[in-house]
């Protein structure tokens, strides 16, 4: 093959994935085409919060979109005042039945999938999850994954409306563990740091993600522990009762 034409060519597939990257992009951007799609649209304002519900599910119970609305209304007030007060005041809700996961947060949109609550109508704090990632709004490469997801959880635990209707709780120790398993493991070891070696870590941690100022000596100019020694403490005394 001609160089000329090979350049070509690398460039035409190049810009095919960038248009397929923009097009995923675009869909938690712009919510043209899901309002087009949806069965009703709904805009709900409390005090300086505003939610926009859209619904694509036409079988969507109605029981469940109440219940959702209200946990956004309870709960990302209360996360805003505690972690983030510049988060987005307008967030829009999107029930998706082309999204296959359980829900998704991204550019002040949640996406949600419909089957998901056909089959757990009780899981309501997906959304006190979920609105954290907004609350959150890391920029890229502000730290690791397990961070991220491991607060997002910690404060369902905290905050949660209905966990216990959900079934949902943190899971025991285990030896197998480790705190970079992220969402309920890690929330669990991050629960235990505020309850027995330093209270308000985990929202300096946020705050320092959010900033893109993490680095692992966080936690011992915080706590005055390292990060596996605090481990090391966590699993001789997991205990976060009593």
């Amino acid at each position: 093959m001609h160089t000329s034409t090979f350049k070509t060519c690398l460039l035409l597939i190049f810009l095919c994935i960038q248009s397929q990257l923009l097009r995923a992009q675009n869909r938690w951007d712009a919510i043209d085409e899901d309002i087009k799609g949806a069965t009703a649209v709904d805009t709900i304002k409390q005090g300086k919060y505003s939610l926009i519900f859209i619904n694509k599910s036409p079988d969507f119970d109605t029981a469940v979109k109440k219940r959702l609305v209200e946990v956004f209304f309870i709960n990302y007030p209360k996360e805003a005042k505690l972690y983030n007060k510049k988060t987005t005041r307008k967030v829009v809700f999107i029930v998706d039945p082309a999204y296959e996961g359980v829900a998704a947060a991204a550019s002040g949109i949640v996406r949600f999938n419909p089957a998901w609550f056909k089959k757990n109508p009780g899981d309501v704090d997906v959304v006190t999850h979920e609105v954290m990632h907004l609350v959150q709004s890391y920029p890229s490469g502000a730290g690791p994954g397990w961070i991220t997801e491991g607060i997002a959880d910690y404060v369902r635990f905290t905050l949660g409306v209905d966990n216990e209707g959900a079934n949902w709780e943190l899971p025991e120790f285990s030896e197998k563990q480790s705190y970079e398993n992220a969402y309920r493991i890690t929330a669990r070891f991050f629960y235990w740091v505020e309850r027995n070696v330093k209270k308000g870590t985990i929202k300096k941690l946020d705050k320092a993600m959010r900033e893109k100022v993490y680095a692992e000596t966080f936690w011992e100019k915080t706590t005055g522990k390292s990060l596996q020694s605090l481990w090391e403490e966590y699993s001789r005394k997991p205990t976060i009762s009593g």
